[in-house]
């Protein structure tokens, strides 16, 4: 079984819900074992300023679904729970869920509709953080850096926030 990384976000309605209820449909499946999930974690929206705050969380599972599978199920969860893939760019940040494979063992999959380890993870501290408190020493297989390396590399991050500490005027 292959040992995958996602990365879920909302940044609508209830955010810490729609997590949780993604990582229980994740886990209802009988190819996916969760091993651990990160704590909760706000972040301003990475591009547009505009829209509300997300709630991001990283998942450890093991699979024996391919990584083209492991997507089309994650999709089908996201478009379960009310997301709607925008063409339109006023909306595209607006979401109920959002599902992202950063990692699928130390695979590299380059496509063009299709990439592993996700090809910005190591510029997002929204993602770097929570990965950070589940596997600290994992190697990037592309940059051949370990996360915690990618982290300390950042030259200007985001501000990520433990859920539940920021101040709702920040």
């Amino acid at each position: 079984m292959a040992i995958v990384y996602l990365c879920l976000g909302s940044n609508q309605g209830d955010k810490v819900g729609y997590i949780q209820q993604a990582t229980r449909l994740l886990s209802s499946h009988d190819e996916i074992k969760i091993i651990r999930t990160s704590s909760f974690y706000e972040t301003q929206p990475w591009l547009e300023k505009d829209t509300d705050w997300f709630v991001n969380a990283v998942i450890e599972l093991k699979t024996s679904l391919l990584p083209r599978e492991l997507l089309k199920y994650g999709n089908e969860i996201e478009s379960k729970l009310g997301r709607v893939r925008e063409t339109e760019p006023e909306n595209a940040g607006r979401r109920p869920i959002d599902i992202d494979i950063l990692f699928y063992d130390s695979q590299i999959i380059e496509e063009e509709d299709f990439n592993v380890p996700h090809r910005f993870l190591h510029k997002r501290a929204f993602v770097l953080v929570p990965f950070l408190e589940l596997n600290p020493k994992f190697v990037h297989p592309v940059f051949n850096k370990t996360i915690k390396q990618l982290y300390d590399e950042l030259e200007k991050p985001e501000i990520v926030y433990l859920y539940g500490t920021r101040l709702k005027n920040e």
